[in-house]
């Protein structure tokens, strides 16, 4: 059978079509307003609340955080409204089931011992581990390198999208004015202000995404139907001689095929523990986070809660996701390269509009401008950890090394100008990411990012449980995995016909 020709749908035809071009009534716009005054009202009271006149006070928010703001796992949530929700199906469950498993351990085993010692940083820890500076400033650059090269340009990524098709702003000047108000209770407040904000949009966003849940299969008829629909969720310009833009037979699959899967099961289990345990277990902006909680037990009752929190996102985000390819099947799983640039200005396909879609075309005025409004403070609030984890780094690792007799004033100062720093970085990261469009230069990026985080993760899992582990031990281990991965790199492109660039 012959393709189908390159047409646009009779609904599809131009780059706006994916949303209305009004998408914010006046209800909704005053909604969003009250919003942002709100959550920096709280920011501001933070900053009052906490003393942040000290290197505790301000990068670890006194260590007088109870048990339920600790951990809650706001930035969970916007990785799933970054990802590209329709594609992933339910493949996201194993990664939460990590997540949950791997938050435990970092709370039951590790933290005892980071407590013990005393620190701030996680390469202070191995600093004081095994007695020498290099692995310390070693893995300080490398934490620096992972957050400015990968989470804030994931994060910039997934927020840039949203604005430029969801809102219809000028991008420069919604991204430099989230930052501005980011920056404003991140660099005074420190991370009390951080971890206040971060636990009041939580709330908003649960209420939020368990609504547009309710909304979705209400709309969709109920899980049956979404089973039953999702396989007939197919665009109209569909190439019908191929398979691209068809679901997946595996689609409800939470285990597939260990063989013949793009996704087998035991690589996906096995292989993405070791990155968990990295990024629960020794990421800074994690671990921080409960090094300020006020004891043990209220770090372990943090937890606890993320732990059972990180089951919500599957029910929240993943399905409504499929749903919007039921509901919106021409736009979500476009599968035309031309008219998928035209509709979301991303040619590798539109699933990442799957969940703004959602919100804008089935939530009630009011509604609808708060949860927008809540998914652009999901990109603020990873940014904000992410800013204050970096400076914390920065400043007790780096700045102090290099200036050992600095004063507890000037460390502030360094810590709050390292954060208006990585600010400017972010606005400068905005022509990359639009110049990308989320192809191949993040995905490369993540490649990189999954070779240096399992090393990091050996490291301290040695460091923390086998005495016999020193420094250079732990230099030569990273030293061979980073050698592997070029090795193997470079044998999967050779055997793929690809150059070694």
């Amino acid at each position: 059978m012959e393709p189908s020709t390159t047409t646009f749908p009779p609904n599809v035809t131009s780059s706006w079509d994916a949303f209305p071009h009004q998408t914010l009534e006046a209800v909704d716009i005053v909604v969003l307003v009250f919003y942002f005054v709100f959550v920096l009202a709280v920011g501001l009271w933070s900053m009052w609340k906490t003393k942040r006149s000290t290197v505790k006070g301000y990068f670890l928010a006194g260590g007088a955080m109870v048990w339920w703001p600790v951990r809650t796992p706001l930035p969970i949530f916007h990785l799933c409204f970054s990802s590209s929700t329709v594609l992933l199906c339910v493949q996201g469950v194993k990664w939460n089931a990590n997540g949950m498993f791997c938050v435990l351990v970092m709370a039951w085993l590790f933290l005892p011992i980071y407590i013990a010692a005393g620190v701030t940083t996680m390469p202070e820890y191995l600093q004081k581990r095994f007695g020498g500076k290099r692995i310390q400033i070693f893995l300080a650059i490398l934490y620096l390198f992972i957050y400015i090269f990968t989470k804030i340009s994931v994060d910039m990524y997934a927020g840039a999208l949203f604005i430029q098709q969801a809102l219809h702003w000028d991008l420069y000047v919604a991204v430099i004015g989230l930052l501005a108000v980011t920056a404003v209770y991140t660099v005074a407040g420190g991370l009390a202000a951080v971890i206040y904000t971060d636990t009041l949009q939580t709330f908003i966003m649960l209420v939020g995404a368990l609504t547009l849940m309710g909304f979705s299969f209400t709309k969709v008829g109920g899980l049956d139907d979404l089973k039953e629909r999702y396989f007939g969720a197919i665009a109209r310009n569909h190439q019908r001689n191929g398979s691209c833009g068809l679901p997946r037979e595996d689609a409800f699959h939470i285990f597939r095929d260990p063989v013949t899967s793009d996704l087998p099961w035991p690589g996906v289990l096995v292989g993405m523990t070791v990155p968990s345990l990295w990024y629960w277990c020794t990421d800074q902006v994690i671990v921080q986070r409960s090094l300020a909680a006020k004891t043990l037990s209220h770090a372990k009752g943090g937890a606890l809660l993320a732990s059972y929190l990180k089951i919500l996102p599957f029910f929240m985000m993943v399905l409504p996701g499929m749903i919007s390819r039921i509901l919106f099947p021409d736009l979500v799983a476009c599968a035309d390269p031309k008219i998928c640039k035209e509709i979301c200005g991303n040619p590798a396909g539109c699933s990442d509009i799957a969940y703004p879609k959602l919100v804008i075309e089935l939530l009630p005025l009011g509604l609808r401008g708060l949860m927008m409004s809540v998914m652009i403070a999901a990109l603020m609030s990873s940014l904000t950890s992410i800013f204050n984890s970096a400076s914390t780094i920065f400043t007790m690792d780096l700045w102090r090394h290099m200036r050992p007799l600095s004063s507890e004033w000037e460390l502030m100062v360094v810590g709050r100008v390292f954060v208006l720093i990585l600010v400017v970085i972010s606005v400068l990261w905005i022509p990359l990411v639009q110049a990308s469009q989320g192809g191949q230069l993040f995905i490369y990026i993540q490649t990189i990012s999954s070779y240096l985080q399992p090393p990091v993760a050996v490291v301290f899992i040695l460091g923390c449980f086998w005495k016999r582990t020193n420094e250079k031990v732990s230099m030569l281990k990273k030293a061979a995995c980073l050698e592997y991965w070029e090795l193997s790199r470079n044998t999967w492109r050779t055997s793929a016909g690809k150059p070694l660039l």
